[in-house]
């Protein structure tokens, strides 16, 4: 019999709760494991502290997040690639076997300039697998601005290994089933959200957008996918810790449903 695809938490499905308050919710509401995104969290950062949570909530750590957003440029220090380095060392020693991270901002100019060799060059030396995710142009009103060096989308670039997040998929107007498709083997991690096509990220329950969430799932397990589906909601505006509790059950059954095989 196949193994049934395994679907993970991000921590950043719980903010603004902790990431101690992320491995607790994926624990209690039966998810498979956790991915950290490594952030301005002090905890998500110290890889002391990540075992003991897996550990004592019995949650594996499937994957790491490297610290790439705005908010985060001085996680870890400045360096990029010095983060990168210190989020395979982070999964060796949690047991992950997927960094996940974003390609450079456009005024990354050098880290951008060697990134998709440099990726390459991590995976020799690291062993493990980096996916770089997709990513969408920024827009305000009808302008638009690409962000992202080389280029937003990783499916078009010599990446071994992709992530496929559904709310960037759908902030750029993009379909995740041909993206999916055209990927083929390289899909190695998949963020499971789902949006509306508006300019902002948004990270809903799969189901309450308009991404074809069902179809994209039916698509990757029929395809013989053996990595990670992650969870990555925004639950910032739930009232209270019942109604996140609500969505971050709703994004599992869902998930589980669909991307049986």
């Amino acid at each position: 019999m196949p193994v049934p695809i395994r679907v993970s938490l991000s921590t950043s499905s719980v903010y603004p709760g902790s990431t101690a308050s992320g491995f607790e919710a994926a624990a209690r509401l039966g998810y498979d494991g956790v991915e950290v995104m490594v952030g301005i969290d002090d905890v998500s950062a110290d890889i002391t502290a990540i075992k003991a949570l897996s550990a004592f909530h019995e949650m594996p750590v499937v994957s790491v997040h490297a610290p790439c957003l705005l908010v985060t440029q001085r996680v870890w220090g400045s360096d990029p690639w010095e983060k990168l380095h210190r989020s395979a060392e982070m999964a060796h020693e949690v047991g992950a076997s997927v960094v996940v991270v974003h390609p450079p901002f456009r005024w990354q100019r050098d880290y951008a300039r060697t990134f998709v060799e440099g990726i390459a060059d991590l995976e020799a030396r690291h062993g493990i697998t980096y996916a770089v995710e997709n990513m969408y142009p920024w827009r305000t009103g009808k302008r638009e601005f690409q962000a992202y060096a080389p280029g937003w989308d990783p499916v078009e670039h010599d990446y071994a290994h992709v992530t496929l997040d559904l709310s960037h998929s759908s902030t750029a107007g993009d379909d995740p089933v041909a993206m999916a498709r055209a990927a083929g083997e390289r899909l190695a991690h998949v963020h499971i959200a789902d949006g509306s096509g508006s300019a902002k990220d948004e990270h809903l329950v799969p189901g309450r957008g308009t991404q074809p969430c069902r179809e994209f799932l039916e698509t990757v397990a029929a395809s013989g996918f053996d990595g990670e589906i992650v969870v990555e909601i925004n639950t910032r505006k739930a009232k209270d810790q019942a109604e996140r509790e609500v969505d971050l059950l709703e994004a599992l059954a869902f998930t589980r449903l669909h991307a049986s095989t």
